[in-house]
């Protein structure tokens, strides 16, 4: 059981957990063990909300395919039980940040003070520069 929000839960058999052999250095133990983890969420076919469900379709992550399955591999850790926990806390994290709405833009103005002054300045730092050039003859 994977508890996203205190009234939102996913029920292990929505999630596909998969062992495999991780990839990169790790000597002869990685050739035999199969720590990594490889998880498959049907976000679609899932008891998430319609509203959860919408937001992950729409939102653009390369996880995510068109049919809107999320696909996760984890094989940061040396144990299968370590990937495991990774694995769903970024499936966590990723329907989590799918649903954040940003923020709208207001478009601002600058205060007459603040463009009074930017205009003072490009003048003083004008008058600077002509004091630098050589005197005309």
């Amino acid at each position: 059981m994977l508890m996203i929000k205190p009234y939102i839960e996913l029920a292990d058999w929505e999630i596909e957990l998969t062992a495999i052999r991780a990839q990169g250095p790790g000597g002869q133990n990685v050739n035999k063990v199969s720590s990594a983890i490889h998880l498959r969420f049907d976000s679609q076919h899932s008891t998430l909300p319609p509203f959860y469900k919408e937001c992950l379709m729409k939102y653009t992550d390369h996880r995510i395919t068109k049919d809107g399955v999320v696909i996760i591999k984890a094989q940061q850790h040396r144990t299968q039980e370590q990937n495991r926990e990774d694995a769903l806390e970024r499936l966590k994290q990723l329907i989590l940040s799918a649903v954040v709405q940003p923020k709208k833009r207001r478009p601002t103005k600058p205060s007459r003070n603040s463009q009074k002054k930017r205009m003072d300045k490009k003048t003083q730092h004008g008058k600077t520069k002509v004091l630098r050039r050589k005197p005309i003859d």
